[in-house]
């Protein structure tokens, strides 16, 4: 009983590091897709504005 206890409690701490990991990719994706298209964007909304 104890072997199966200590495994549970293993797949939940890796189970945290994956869900970390995930969210670091998906942080790194935003950073790149902000980066990459804000200037494209800005531009965007600045000749919406100057139409206005």
């Amino acid at each position: 009983m104890i072997s199966v206890t200590n495994l549970i409690k293993d797949a939940g701490g890796a189970t945290l590091v994956e869900y970390g990991l995930l969210l670091a990719l998906v942080a790194i994706a935003a950073v790149a897709a902000m980066s990459t298209l804000g200037g494209t964007i800005s531009s965007l909304f600045t000749n919406a504005s100057n139409d206005l």
